[in-house]
């Protein structure tokens, strides 16, 4: 695995996901209550930023059509959408929040 720090626990919004850039892939890293996770940042059903949906509820909603993602899955929980986005592994040391974009941990290859 190969880990590259993706930001701060303090940069990850309550409410929303914080869009960051590791490598060739734009990815939403978000909270909940004390979890973290990383996701692809782009809705499979029309292809916008994940990262400006509400997270709750151990989902994410895209802001555009209402599609749902399970954070722990990336299996869409709500249509339109019917396809998964990837899913990365988290590492939180400390402070800082680590992503391997290298490995998907439901076998989605990003877009």
């Amino acid at each position: 695995m190969a880990f590259e720090r993706a930001c701060t626990l303090a940069e990850i919004p309550g409410d929303t996901a914080l869009a960051v850039t590791l490598g060739e892939y734009e990815v939403a890293v978000a909270r909940d209550g004390d979890e973290v996770f990383a996701i692809e940042n782009l809705c499979s059903h029309a292809a916008v930023a994940l990262s400006e949906g509400e997270v709750a509820g151990g989902t994410v909603e895209c802001w555009l059509h209402g599609s749902c993602f399970d954070l722990r899955t990336g299996k869409p929980t709500h249509l339109p959408a019917t396809e998964p986005v990837a899913i990365f592994p988290v590492d939180v040391r400390g402070e800082d929040v680590f992503v391997d974009t290298e490995t998907t941990l439901n076998g989605v290859t990003p877009q």
